[in-house]
């Protein structure tokens, strides 16, 4: 069967499902109705919160109607996700103009995240709606007839399409605007939640982007290099003391990570994903000046109550954020 086929079934069994191309078409309120078998009186309780506590950002892989397939269609390993951003120039998509396609309604639990982990919450699935954004990111397996290359894989990362970034800052805006408990640092990658299996959306992901359109987290540069001129410093501490302190700076920003029980090559894989996502020029798992930099400045601007306890921190700064909270 063609692909152009294919897609106009995929395409007419999701219209006809109801608005499911529409952005948040498809949701529905939850509330049970009165029937002929008995009455229900609907009476509002203050004591609630949203099922929605964060957006999940991967990237496909594939092109546009693979990605289509896997995401709707049942097989052995099924996966899906609440939506699909296709890229421009992709000659399996129909259509001239770039589309939203939504696959599940946001009241539902999409497939995207599996076994996964934020601050002190798992099964992100469960509290989390997925976009998936077509972009053809890969790594090859290391090479086992060369021993010298054994333990390396080769990624390749293709930029993100703009016009892509700009629909996706879109619909992300519309769903925060739905879910006010996806604070900015619920904004994560799939990388971020399984650093062990996944690196989506990769270094290429505009995160710095959608953070000044109000999507996410970042870091403040000024606060960076202050960060750094004191690190630089202040070098007394060993290399296993530095990589402890770092990995009780993760889990206090959100990573999954047991700062008292994860071994070297773990903390490698988490620090490896907090450069995917903070400083996507040079990812090589090692806690550096500027990394360690980049995340005090993160926890400052989001978390400044949880820096009383650490060592690392400017004596000066801890007070002058201590009188900011007071205020």
């Amino acid at each position: 069967m063609s692909v152009s086929r294919i897609i106009s079934g995929w395409t007419g069994r999701l219209i006809t499902a109801g608005c499911a191309l529409a952005i948040g078409g498809c949701a529905s309120s939850g509330y049970n109705f009165s029937t002929d078998e008995y009455k229900i009186e609907t009476v509002k309780s203050e004591n609630a919160s949203e099922r929605v506590r964060y957006l999940v950002m991967h990237f496909t892989a594939i092109d546009f109607a693979t990605s289509l397939e896997v995401l709707t269609q049942p097989s052995s390993r099924p996966v899906s996700a609440h939506y699909l951003v296709p890229e421009s120039n992709d000659p399996s998509y129909p259509h001239d103009d770039l589309r939203v396609y939504q696959l599940v309604d946001e009241n539902r639990r999409a497939w995207h995240a599996g076994p996964s982990r934020w601050g002190h919450r798992t099964e992100i699935n469960d509290q989390s709606i997925g976009i998936e954004i077509v972009n053809k990111s890969h790594c090859f397996p290391p090479v086992e007839s060369a021993p010298e290359l054994a333990s390396e894989e080769t990624c390749v990362f293709p930029d993100y399409d703009p016009r892509q970034i700009e629909l996706l800052i879109a619909l992300s805006k519309d769903i925060l605007a739905r879910y006010p408990e996806i604070t900015p640092t619920h904004v994560i990658g799939h990388g971020d939640v399984v650093p062990q299996r996944k690196i989506d959306p990769g270094p290429r992901f505009p995160w710095e982007k959608l953070a000044r359109a109000g999507i996410g987290a970042w870091y403040d540069d000024a606060v960076v290099q202050r960060n750094m001129e004191y690190l630089q410093g202040n070098t007394s501490s060993d290399r296993d003391s530095v990589r402890h302190r770092f990995a009780q700076w993760l889990s206090d920003y959100g990573y999954g990570i047991d700062p008292e029980t994860v071994d070297d090559k773990e903390l490698g894989l988490y620090i490896r994903a907090f450069q995917y996502h903070f400083r996507p020029w040079k990812v090589d798992g090692e806690v550096d000046n500027q990394s360690r930099a980049i995340l005090l400045a993160l926890l400052e601007k989001y978390f400044p109550r949880k820096l009383s306890g650490y060592p690392d921190i400017n004596t000066s700064v801890l007070a002058e954020l201590d009188s900011k909270l007071q205020q």
